[in-house]
């Protein structure tokens, strides 16, 4: 690669986002179909949570193991073994005929969500200059965005015209597409010391990150005190332990315990977590607050949802978000951002009572927040990581969203859940996530600040 980046970098960027918005539709596009599956496959509400969790506990499981894997074997390899993976999950998720292949097929389709979701913004680091990367991370945010938007409109139009399967199909032509683009335009990159497999670390990593997470998504319905919970938090309690223990002692670990001395590093993922945390939760009472509490019905509900997402798509591609974050620097882009989010949730939980215009002026500044703070703290962690650990550097940030979007569901669903009607606990839910999201804001810039300065006075000294 020349030092003004690949020749075809922005084709290439096409090309991964691609891949990138076939994992995120499918994840918002099955919470439509719930219906559908529930009739047409006699699926008990049990089978549909399986059929949701299967994938989100797969991949949230893997993404470690994943990143590294890229790292090591080649992320072009990896990249084309994710496309594929998925691609024979969703052909297997289509034609399923019982809730038990159903969840087999989404369990596979989550092993190759983690390639995805890893070497896609693995690539991003190897194609484009630093000067270039903050906005090419922000166009690959961006599709994150695009495909939480476009999910429950895509499923709400398939199912009006075709069986629930056909949510499944339409991932194999984008699939198929994607493997000839990789093949052809992407170049291979891997790290050229080829450090030893860490298959301790890989087992270790993927039973503790999947079991901390089936205990979160367990919590709201089974009681945070239920064996169902607090055994599998035992578990990842235990084994996560022991994976710290591990990386700490061996000379090739797959997750370097020094990349959390580093202050840039250490202030990006608490922020990413509690941007997670905040975000997630609070959108996942959005959802309910525009249907039970305004009436809309589901499509329409994602409907006045998207201006959300068309906020982050417009400031991103258009690369105005990127030229005020070189403006303002990193720290105060994500503490501006995370003001901005903040404010938003807190408009929706005062004035959303009053009809939708209070709804939409907080998604417009949660989008406008999130435009800014989100591609900035996944630019941080992926800069205060080595070029040759990209792989490991995404797997990081994948894992921060997971854990903190599980987490915000289940706190703020506890939340709801305690208070004294719907309305109300809607709106704590939301200043709770308000104060989450504003809290990991100041976290993060204080701490990244604290890094530029100790860079400069080593500079100077």
């Amino acid at each position: 690669m020349s030092s003004q980046g690949h020749p075809q970098r922005w084709l290439i960027l096409g090309v991964i986002c691609l891949a990138q918005l076939t994992v995120l539709l499918d994840n918002t596009v099955l919470n439509v179909a719930i219906p559908s599956l529930t009739r047409e496959l006699h699926a008990e509400t049990s089978d549909i949570q399986w059929m949701i969790n299967a994938y989100s506990l797969v991949q949230s499981g893997l993404l470690l193991t994943a990143g590294s894997a890229a790292d090591r074997y080649g992320r072009k390899k990896m990249l084309l073994t994710g496309l594929a993976l998925f691609g024979i999950g969703s052909l297997a998720a289509g034609l399923a005929g019982s809730t038990g292949q159903l969840i087999a097929a989404r369990a596979g389709m989550g092993v190759g969500g983690a390639l995805l979701m890893t070497t896609t913004l693995a690539v991003v680091m190897q194609i484009f200059t630093p000067e270039e990367q903050p906005k090419a991370i922000g166009i690959w945010a961006a599709v994150n965005a695009l495909g939480f938007a476009i999910g429950p409109l895509l499923g709400g139009f398939m199912l009006n015209h075709f069986w629930w399967g056909a949510i499944f199909l339409i991932n194999l032509p984008v699939a198929a597409l994607g493997l000839v683009a990789v093949v052809a335009l992407v170049p291979e990159s891997k790290n050229p010391t080829g450090d030893r497999p860490d298959l301790p670390g890989a087992l270790l990593s993927t039973i503790g990150m999947a079991s901390l997470v089936f205990a979160i998504i367990s919590g709201p319905e089974h009681g945070w005190t239920s064996g169902r919970v607090l055994l599998p938090a035992a578990v990842a309690s235990v084994t996560l332990g022991a994976f710290a223990y591990w990386e700490n002692r061996i000379p090739y670990p797959m997750l370097d315990p020094h990349f959390f001395r580093d202050r840039r590093f250490t202030g990006a993922v608490a922020g990413a977590v509690l941007i997670a945390f905040g975000m997630g939760g609070s959108l996942f009472l959005l959802t309910q607050h525009l249907q039970f509490v305004l009436g809309y019905g589901p499509l329409e509900a994602g409907l006045r949802t998207a201006p959300l997402a068309l906020t982050i798509v417009a400031l991103n591609f258009t690369g105005l978000s990127a030229k005020w974050s070189a403006r303002l620097g990193t720290p105060v882009s994500i503490a501006l951002g995370m003001v901005l989010m903040s404010a938003g949730l807190a408009s929706i939980a005062v004035l959303a009572t009053g009809g939708y215009a209070g709804t939409l002026l907080g998604l417009l500044l949660i989008g406008a927040g999130g435009a800014i703070a989100s591609p900035a703290m996944a630019h941080a962690i992926m800069s205060a990581i080595p070029p040759a650990k990209a792989g490991v550097g995404a797997g990081v940030n994948g894992t921060l969203a997971e854990f903190g979007n599980g987490l915000g569901v289940a706190v703020l669903g506890a939340v709801l859940s305690s208070s004294g009607g719907l309305a109300e606990g809607l709106r704590s839910g939301q200043l709770v996530g308000a104060g989450a999201v504003l809290l990991g804001g100041f976290v993060a810039a204080a701490l990244l600040r604290r890094a530029e300065r100790a860079d400069s006075e080593m500079v100077v000294a």
